[in-house]
């Protein structure tokens, strides 16, 4: 090619470009940020109510299902949930399509939800709804204790909300911070009901009272123009007292006086008030420790491992100033494991160059030849770094899996340079000579295999969702290095063999080397009889070839065969979607019996905690009463443990990793608590989707049927499962049992009595749920005040029948006489899915089944169970794993289909390109075969793979096509000796190449360590892979290529036939 001879001419043009191409990716590698994986979640917003009192059935039905109506069908939406609870808390979770600007689906959520708001409660609207960008799950918890018994959990919450959240909300990457076991302070008003009764006062009306009388109002001026009939000297601002700010000032405020007595009641005769906490339904523990958390959730978008370490960097600055007896640790950093993980495979990317160098130099034998291949890997590799950065890429798994894969590539192209100017050398030309030469040869081929490369992952760039994420890595990273190596096969390569290969002597006189002179004829008898076994091993397999390639029934029917194989390993191999990994921490789930008090909780959680503690493998705990783990909710019967396990390096005893740990705690636990769900579960394999491992499957009620329903059909999908072998803990902690009062109001006797029902559910709304009054000032925050019953006044049902509402005709009249108060049971949460009312299915694969069988298997059962009217959808990663199904096949299809359009441009034929493709299949087979020896399932890895493979499988046989092609058109052999001469001369390059591929990334299929399952699934892909596509492209790439050739030629006969006009010496069609 002319370009590869000018470059010949020209050494040092071609050493600055190369040079440059290196030096702009060295610019870029420092500016790549550092990530466990791309923005692979898909966007979400959350929008959040509160409802102080509400009942979960009643926030479902009068705050979610209003707002859902509107947000439904919001542009990109993929999918929508909500969570109602019975502490009057809403939360709707509405899931977009990967690639969504969050800060367009925030606008478009908050659009919608303004339409909804006039039609929700008022107390509602008082205290806002709020939309919010979400990611799921926790960055890190940050953990306050004391070890002075005066700085309580109030005084920790208020210190970490007021001093600390602030200032982390700050920092870049923090989206939002959750403070748990001690909240914001609030003026609780405690109302004594007697007190109040006998003061003739009902709860509205000290409420009213407090309301009014608590403003922020604007004093005016004296002084302030226009003035008329004066000249003021001063304008002075009058302050009127507003806002109240300590318990004396609210206990101050005026209910009522007395016009005969004039006797005043205050609201500290009926009540009594004290700065206390916002909430009280949760407690944390941090290794045995009383203590409050800083859960920092990421903000959308951002880079977790940057995020966490300006997290605590933040924290050790603000350290400094704490008052005496705070301190602060990480209890919970899951960037931990990201880090290692990433740090892991930087190894692996270190330890591929130096395999794949090793393998060049064994079959080089001089360091002449052996520099020019290994020359052109940092220039592919640090090249590819300008390429990510320009495309927003990070530095994460995926795209150094793909370098890892590339180092075997990028060497190729200049394998083959340096292979055929060697053989030219040997046949008699000058190095220069012999540059020319090959490139006159080998640029076809070069340039067909680089097309070809590139032609099989651009498919891959445009596949949507998650799966498109984890291929478009792939595809532009390698591509990006292919083309780059391409480049320097045809610059610089050339160029560098035209100045460092040397002519070949025979039988020149040995010279006395000095003290190592030994060591050179060790290596120099190693590489004769290295040379001498290739010889023996290349003459036997061109013999072989000659007899494979007349054997035309024999190959096609072992090809059948083989195609038949294939087929059956695809369908039996189990399929998944991303493989499970200990990344280092266990969620640990209890949900004791409904109605359980968080004091029962908390001491259960204690004896849990002691006995995860115990059990080695178990390197500290963050433990929170109160918290539902699974859905990240509020409940008095539910905890939270958060796990650190030791080091993956410390755990090699199977026994102690994740998963086996999970199991041996989740049975070890149960055994303590009589009743209660026990659990333990791994971390979602990508964060964000979904708040742990396994599947989650949304039962839904089409039909109207209710709550008690749907219950009764998810523990009977339980039961099922429990007898289907392929799934494992499959449990829903939805509970209609949650004991509860029902208070039936008898309408006709209320009014009789003239009491309104407004009047009855104030009374009820404020005693015993809470009222929120308006807000109040401190520490330059603004803050709440809430009206609540006394707790004494409010601990068993017949409480709720001695509060009293007053009539039409001022008299009080208490419940009991206008409503019939009953023990009842309820559910504390419900969940509704895409508008439909729904029960949560969360369930594992059991151990050594892939994902995709289990989710097959919960299919099956749903099927077998659901009545009409009821439906089931996946949802988080289950989702994802069903949506990509069909992309694969599409990928595959239109990658060969790419390679066989290149290919018969470059041919100029329809028929060659055949040869090449027919050894697709065999990839395929041998990959699958090695996912199934090493107990593997088909997933999304093992399919970039597959889709790898089908590029080196076409660059092997081009490799054999090419030359062929050539022998046969300009030296004039037949097709069989044409076939048999370019597999005899390629053997070397194409084991070279292949070996140096295999070598490459034997270290992702043997890894260990944190992150080990990612590179272990897509490392014995392609090394099986990798070996398959050499054995069986030497054997039928030969045969193939006659194949194809006689076809060719059939169909020219044909066409001359029809075509009596033609010219009757042809030469053969291709």
């Amino acid at each position: 090619m002319n370009i590869s001879a000018f470059f010949i001419e020209r050494p040092i043009f071609s050493g600055v470009i190369a040079l440059f191409i290196t030096m702009i990716g060295a610019l870029a590698y420092p500016q790549l940020s550092l990530s466990q994986y791309p923005e692979i979640a898909p966007p979400t917003i959350s929008v959040q109510a509160f409802f102080a009192g509400a009942s979960a059935e009643t926030m479902a039905e009068t705050v979610a299902a209003p707002i859902e109506q509107e947000i439904n069908g919001v542009e990109n939406m993929l999918y929508m949930s909500s969570s109602s609870t019975s502490s009057g808390t809403t939360t709707i979770t509405v899931t977009f399509q990967p690639g969504t600007d969050l800060d367009d689906a925030q606008v478009l959520v908050q659009n919608r939800v303004s339409l909804a708001e006039p039609r929700l409660p008022e107390q509602v609207r008082q205290i806002g709804v709020t939309v919010n960008k979400e990611s799921s799950g926790f960055l890190l918890i940050v953990a306050l204790t004391s070890t002075d018994a005066n700085l309580d959990t109030d005084y920790l919450g208020n210190f970490a909300t007021n001093t600390l959240r602030d200032r982390l909300l700050r920092i870049e990457g923090v989206g939002a911070i959750n403070v748990f076991g001690g909240g914001n302070y609030s003026m609780r008003v405690w109302i004594d009901p007697d007190r109040a009764a006998g003061r003739d006062l009902t709860a509205g009306e000290i409420v009213q009272a407090l309301r009014t009388q608590n403003v922020q109002v604007a004093g005016g001026s004296v002084g302030a123009p226009p003035n008329e009939g004066g000249n003021p000297a001063f304008e002075q601002p009058i302050e009127v007292q507003g806002r109240l700010t300590s318990p004396e000032e609210f206990g101050a405020v005026v209910i009522k006086t007395d016009p005969v007595t004039g006797a005043v009641t205050r609201v500290r005769d009926v009540a009594r008030i004290e700065l206390g906490s916002q909430d009280y339904g949760l407690r944390a523990t941090f290794n045995g420790k009383r203590g409050v958390a800083l859960a920092i959730v990421q903000q959308p978008g951002s880079n977790a491992l940057d995020a966490a370490e300006l997290v605590k960097a933040e924290m050790t600055e603000a350290a400094k100033t704490f008052p005496p007896g705070i301190t602060w640790s990480v209890p919970y950093n899951p960037t931990d494991y990201v880090a290692e993980s990433v740090a892991a495979v930087q190894t692996t990317l270190i330890e591929a160059v130096l395999l794949v160098v090793l393998v060049v130099v064994v079959f080089l034998q001089t360091w002449r030849a052996a520099v020019i291949p290994i020359v052109a890997i940092p220039i592919a590799l640090v090249g590819t770094f300008a390429v990510q950065l320009a495309l927003g890429y990070s530095l994460n798994s995926l795209s150094l899996f793909a370098l890892i894969l590339a180092v075997g590539i990028v060497v190729d192209d200049a394998i083959v340079v340096v292979e055929a100017v060697e053989k030219h050398i040997r046949a008699g030309m000058t190095p220069r000579e012999a540059a020319h030469a090959t490139m006159r040869e080998v640029s076809g081929a070069l340039i067909a295999i680089g097309l070809v490369l590139v032609a099989v992952f651009v498919p891959a760039a445009f596949v949507p969702g998650i799966s498109g994420i984890f291929y478009s890595q792939f595809a532009v990273t390698v591509s990006a290095a292919t083309l780059i190596s391409l480049l320097v096969s045809l610059t610089l390569s050339p160029a560098m063999a035209a100045i460092l290969l040397k002519p070949h002597v025979e039988h020149a006189p040995q010279v006395k080397r000095g003290r190592f002179s030994g060591v050179g004829r060790f290596f120099r008898g190693a590489g004769d009889r290295f040379n001498a076994g290739f010889e023996w091993v290349a003459e036997r397999y061109g013999r072989l070839t000659a007899r494979l390639v007349r054997a035309t029934t024999i190959m096609l029917v072992i090809y059948a065969g083989l195609l038949g194989l294939t087929g059956w390993q695809l369908a039996s191999t189990p399929t998944g979607f991303i493989p499970e990994q200990d990344q280092g921490y266990l969620i640990g789930v209890v949900q004791l019996p409904p109605g359980s008090s968080l004091d029962r909780t908390d001491a259960l959680l204690t004896q849990a905690r002691e006995l995860a503690s115990a059990t080695p493998g178990v390197a500290g705990s963050a433990v929170f009463a109160g918290l539902d783990g699974a859905s990240f909710s509020q409940a008095s019967n539910t905890g939270t443990m958060f796990l650190l396990l030791d080091p993956a390096k410390e755990r090699t005893d199977p026994a102690l990793k994740a998963e086996a740990l999970s199991q041996a705690l989740t049975g070890k636990i149960a055994g303590i608590i009589d009743g209660a769900n026990v659990f333990f579960i791994a971390p979602p394999a990508v964060p964000g989707l979904g708040n742990g491992s396994g599947f989650l499957m949304m039962l839904q009620d089409k039909s109207g049927a209710g709550y008690g329903a749907l219950e009764g059909l998810a523990f009977g999908m339980m039961g099922e499962a429990q007898k289907t072998p392929e799934v494992a803990q499959v449990f829903t902690l939805f509970n209609t049992g949650s004991p509860r009062i029902a208070a039936d109001v008898d309408r006709d006797r209320a009014q009789l009595l003239g009491v309104q029902p407004a009047q009855i559910y104030e009374a009820l709304g404020t005693y015993l749920g809470s009222t929120y009054i308006n807000d109040f000032n401190l520490f330059g925050r603004t803050l709440r005040v809430t009206a609540q019953a006394e707790p004494s006044a409010r601990d068993d049902i017949a409480d709720v029948g001695r509060l009293q509402v007053r009539s039409v005709s001022g008299s009080m009249v208490p419940l009991a006489s206008v409503a019939t108060v009953r023990p009842d049971s309820g559910p504390a949460r419900v969940v509704r899915y895409n508008q439909f009312p729904a029960v949560e299915l969360q369930g594992q694969a059991a151990p050594g089944v892939a994902s995709g069988v289990a989710l097959a298997a919960m299919e099956s059962i749903a099927a077998r169970t659901l009545p009409p009217g009821f439906d089931y959808e996946w949802t988080g990663l289950a989702y994802q794993e069903q949506s990509a199904g069909g992309s694969t096949a599409i990928v595959f299809l239109l990658a060969v289909l790419l390679v066989f359009l290149v290919l018969a441009a470059q041919y100029e034929a329809l028929t060659l390109p055949l040869a090449v493709i027919l050894i697709v299949p065999m990839c395929i087979l041998a990959a699958l075969v090695g996912v199934n020896f090493r107990g593997q399932d088909n997933n999304i890895l093992t399919q970039v793979g597959l889709l790898v493979l089908v590029a080196l499988a076409a660059k092997n046989a081009i490799l054999i096509v090419e030359f062929a092609k050539q022998a046969e058109e300009e030296d004039g052999m037949n097709r069989f000796d044409a076939a048999v001469h370019a597999a005899r001369s390629r053997l070397r390059p194409i084991l070279m190449t292949s070996f140096a591929f295999i070598f490459g990334v034997i270290p992702l299929a043997i890894a260990t360590g944190s992150g080990a399952e990612m590179r272990q699934a897509l490392g014995t892909a392609v090394t099986f892979g990798m070996i398959g596509v050499t054995l069986f492209g030497l054997i039928f790439t030969p045969f193939f290529y006659v194949l194809t050739r006689a076809l060719g030629e059939r169909f020219a006969r044909r066409k001359t036939k029809d075509a009596p006009s033609a010219p009757t010496a042809l030469a053969p069609a291709e």
